[in-house]
């Protein structure tokens, strides 16, 4: 990160030291950062250990800077920076001694969509916390009992100022839409109409449901929802609330790109009526639509977020992919994200077949599956698109031979490797004993480490527990043990849950590149039309009735199958002319009424 340099603090600066509690483990290692601290070897004590439990504890008014502890620590514990000196002062909350600190707060804006852009663990759970009044901010003063009234003076002059004074007067009403969805069940026994009516202080229940599409749904049980089905509850129940501020913590998890689109505009809807919205959301392309302005988080990932100034959505997001913060004059990461802007190049693509099959069919008791011939290449990357419960992971189960045809015939001639879309954390152990039952060999310091662990970010995770790994770190753990596997086909049902968007930008470019040079082949399943867009060079496309009925063509070139797809959202995309990224148009906008007379839904800039 090019804004922050090791070193020597100066006047301009102030020292940040963060500990990640559970990467240290004393045990297991010779306390390298105490031994070969400058100013521990010198008589100071600027690392010593914490009585109960041994762990480092790092003075930051002692510490140099030096960075020879970040070095030494064997598992990449200690995060050791300089911010600016007068980010000391935009201190907006610290959980406690070397641990993550929010540097400024977002502000809400009546009639408004606000998106917040960043990666997992920078502050957006803080920011949410604060804003709703569960955390009261301490700037920086863990250790004291801070008041209101010491809030209320630090925020003299701003626009937070107000909203800070309906939370201590006790007037806020705050409705938040919850990141974790599937904790819900475990709070709440009942129906889904039960639920909602629970909440509906607005009387717009019967208009959400329709809206959301959940009238099949109203009266099961909640713990009988499925993750999109609980999701979109979620979002009606907080939609139904009279508030003044609503919050949706990644309001997209487990919905198609249909239930994303209709998600959007009940969120939408609020600001419309003058109410302030905020969204949290790792599906870009949706955050874009649906947005009118955004806050770019940025920092250090369980160390440190600072909170950009309030931008345009279109140039927020632009700026999020250079890494770069204009108003700030600040880098916050050395390579920008660029998106190729050029077909599909076909002859990296081998003319073997890996895997083919004839027209296929698969019935259930109350499902019927459809399939149209295909195949697979070496070397070809096919995307699979469409609403969920059409048939989509049924389908890449009877291509990894988990399950039978009832008619016609699949010829696979490679090994197959499949991530399945729900992950399990029933493993006991760390990380790295999993990587290494995956490889069925040592990883560190292998090639397949340099291949396909260091590129993924995975060294920092080794040390974890399975059990304990965030939502995102399980993903990325999947994935790498799928690939980790010897096989010629790898199958990724959902590789963009949990992941923030610069994980899956990433995520998308590196298999990309693996895919390609191994000489490997690839079907990847997601509903993020972004990630489909920059890692597929074909595409299936399923059809039908959810839960009843579905089908699916033959794989199509990207080009004619997005264009496809898109007809069927009756949306159309356009590039970015800066970053090359699709964005979608506005609905009955010039661009979007010229490219639906034209038929081009789906435009590609040469």
């Amino acid at each position: 990160m090019n804004c922050i340099k090791l070193g020597n603090s100066t006047e301009s600066t102030h020292r940040v030291a963060v500990l990640d509690q559970e990467l240290c483990q004393p045990k297991k290692c010779g306390l390298e950062c105490i031994i070969y601290c400058p100013v521990n070897k010198t008589g100071g004590e600027c690392i010593v250990q914490r009585p109960e439990d041994g762990k480092a504890v790092i003075s930051e008014d002692l510490c140099t800077g030096c960075g020879i502890c970040v070095k030494k620590c064997p598992f990449d514990a200690i995060v050791i920076v300089n911010l600016a000196k007068e980010l000391g002062e935009d201190k907006i909350h610290q959980y406690n001694i070397n641990s993550f600190r929010l540097y400024r707060l977002p502000s809400p804006r009546k009639g408004s969509v606000v998106g917040l852009l960043g990666r997992n663990g920078i502050g957006k759970s803080t920011i949410v916390n604060i804003l709703s009044g569960s955390i009261k901010p301490n700037f920086g003063n863990y250790n004291d009992n801070i008041t209101y009234d010491q809030v209320l003076k630090n925020f003299q002059g701003t626009e937070l100022k107000m909203h800070f004074e309906k939370i201590a007067n006790g007037t806020m009403r705050a409705s938040i839409k919850p990141q974790l969805v599937y904790l819900i069940p475990k709070t709440f026994r009942g129906t889904a109409e039960e639920l909602l009516k629970k909440y509906d202080e607005r009387k717009r229940a019967e208009i959400l449901v329709e809206d959301l599409g959940l009238k099949k749904v109203l009266n099961r049980n909640v713990n009988e929802l499925s993750g999109g089905e609980l999701q979109r509850l979620a979002v009606a129940v907080a939609a139904s609330k009279d508030a003044d501020y609503y919050f949706f913590d990644e309001p997209s998890s487990y919905n198609d790109i249909y239930q994303r689109l209709a998600v959007a505009k009940v969120i939408q809807n609020l600001a419309a009526e003058g109410k302030s919205v905020m969204v949290v959301e790792h599906d870009m392309t949706l955050l874009d639509y649906l947005s009118d302005y955004i806050y770019v988080l940025y920092g250090e990932p369980g160390a440190y977020g600072i909170v950009s100034s309030l931008q345009g959505t279109k140039i927020g997001i632009n700026n999020f992919l250079e890494g770069f913060s204009p108003s700030e004059n600040v880098r916050f990461r050395e390579k920008a994200f660029r998106f190729d802007t050029t077909s599909s190049i076909d002859d990296i693509i081998s003319d073997i077949t890996v895997a083919s099959y004839t027209d296929i069919t698969k019935s259930f008791p109350t499902f019927k599956l459809k399939i149209s011939k295909g195949k697979l290449r070496r070397g070809e990357i096919l995307g699979i698109v469409g609403a969920n419960a059409l048939g989509k992971t049924t389908f890449i189960r009877m291509l990894a031979g988990l399950e039978k045809p009832d008619s016609g015939m699949i010829e696979i001639g490679a090994r197959i490797s499949l991530k399945p879309q729900y992950l399990s954390q029933d493993y006991d152990g760390d990380v790295r004993s999993l990587l290494y039952v995956a490889y069925q060999n040592e990883i560190e310091n292998s090639q397949i480490e340099e291949q396909i662990l260091l590129p993924m970010g995975m060294k920092k995770l080794y040390e974890k527990n399975v059990k304990n790994l965030s939502g995102g770190e399980l993903q990325k753990v999947a994935v790498a043990t799928s690939l980790l596997r010897q096989a010629d086909i790898y199958a990724l049902d959902e590789p963009s849950a949990f992941l923030d968007i610069e994980d899956r930008i990433s995520l998308a470019k590196f298999l990309q590149r693996y895919i390609k040079s191994q000489g490997k082949s690839a079907i990847v399943i997601d509903h993020d039309m972004q990630l489909i867009d920059l890692i597929a060079d074909s595409l299936v496309i399923f059809t039908g009735c959810p839960s009843f009925e579905g089908s699916a063509g033959s794989s199509l070139r990207k080009e004619d199958g997005m264009n496809q797809f898109l007809k069927q959202l009756s949306v159309t995309y356009r590039r970015d002319e800066h970053t090359g990224r699709p964005r979608v148009n506005k609905e009955g906008g010039r661009l979007d009424r010229m490219q639906k007379e034209s038929g081009n839904y789906y435009y590609i800039r040469n």
